[in-house]
């Protein structure tokens, strides 16, 4: 039976993370252990995981998102998983897809496999302003790398041991995951999609403001570039 670790990044989701530990544990047919990386939180996510009794790392404090994941991903390698899956704290990414999500690295398809709600655009679409940058993100990386990623900056993702490793000693600290992309495809790993339907946010806000989104989309675009440009990891 393979080894399966959830990896919850969590910042101020007090709102939220009681009702996602309930809904992944009631994930039929699959051992999974859950690990919440509280990112240094101001609100009662802290005391909510304990009262949960999920397993969670305090951070001492606010790394971001890509260096809660990061952490999240050192844990992984450290325990001997074999497969990693990122859900988001906030609620928005459903646990019923997890089954789907792994499928493709169970059959060694695929290294990386990405929730995808633009394959057949059902469920919550995200914002005007973020679905703007999800297809300018797009198609950069299809113009980088010749493939098509719908939904590059779903955080919704499943890894292989491969990845995990690799992920452990690198990540992008912000907005990670289109740059991510970028670095396992000049590295040669097999990344595929899968339809998903995502909900949303039921509670707190969003980290991601409209001048952030514009910060974003220049500092992750030029991430890209330089990325691509650098040589393959031998």
């Amino acid at each position: 039976m393979n080894k399966i670790l959830i990896i919850i990044p969590a910042f101020n989701e007090e709102y939220n993370i009681e009702n996602l530990v309930k809904e992944i544990k009631l994930v039929a047919d699959i051992n999974l252990d859950i690990l919440v990386i509280n990112d240094c939180s101001t609100d009662n996510t802290e005391l909510v995981c304990k009262n949960s009794g999920v397993r969670t790392i305090n951070l001492p404090s606010n790394l971001g998102i890509g260096g809660a994941v990061q952490t999240g991903y050192k844990f992984a390698l450290k325990n001997k998983y074999e497969i990693a899956i990122q859900v988001d704290g906030d609620g928005q990414h459903r646990p019923e897809y997890i089954k789907e999500l792994i499928r493709p690295i169970l059959d060694n398809e695929a290294d990386m496999v990405i929730g995808s709600r633009y394959i057949n655009k059902e469920g919550f679409q995200s914002t005007k302003l973020r679905r703007i940058g999800i297809i300018y993100f797009s198609k950069l990386l299809h113009l980088l790398t010749n493939q098509v990623i719908t939904d590059p900056t779903s955080g919704f993702r499943a890894c292989n041991d491969k990845v995990i490793q690799l992920f452990s000693k690198r990540y992008p600290v912000d907005y990670p995951e289109p740059e991510s992309i970028m670095f396992l495809k000049r590295n040669k790993y097999i990344i595929k999609e899968i339809p998903v339907q995502m909900k949303a946010r039921m509670g707190g806000v969003s980290s991601i403001s409209s001048l952030k989104s514009v910060y974003y989309m220049t500092k992750v675009s030029l991430a890209i570039l330089i990325d691509k440009m650098r040589k393959q990891i031998v």
